[in-house]
């Protein structure tokens, strides 16, 4: 397989994940990004926590679909991430969840 071939594969599996998240992005309440993954949830639950020192966010989601072109399977029942990185949370308005009618 040729660089031209493997850019060509990422660049149609992208869009299809563009695509799904445009299909699912109504569905789901809260948007939560972390240094990682991006992920859409409808309930999230952050923690911050601290162990010798050290603060961390431990962060609990359920019914999430999360942004990974690698991922066979996007959509999870309960996610749990631990990090030492930011982590971003927004409630989703209905108004914020409708996309462009132009977009591809």
């Amino acid at each position: 397989m040729s660089a031209e071939d493997l850019e060509k594969y990422e660049s149609e599996m992208e869009l299809s994940l563009y695509r799904e998240y445009r299909d699912v992005v109504g569905l789901f309440s809260h948007v939560v990004e972390t240094e990682r993954r991006f992920y859409l949830c409808n309930s999230v639950d952050v923690k911050v926590r601290s162990d010798g020192g050290e603060v961390y966010f431990d962060v609990t989601m359920t019914d999430a679909w999360v942004w990974d072109i690698y991922r066979p399977a996007r959509f999870a029942k309960k996610v749990r991430v631990v990090t030492f990185k930011d982590v971003n949370v927004e409630e989703l308005a209905k108004a914020d969840l409708e996309l462009p009618k132009d977009a591809f």
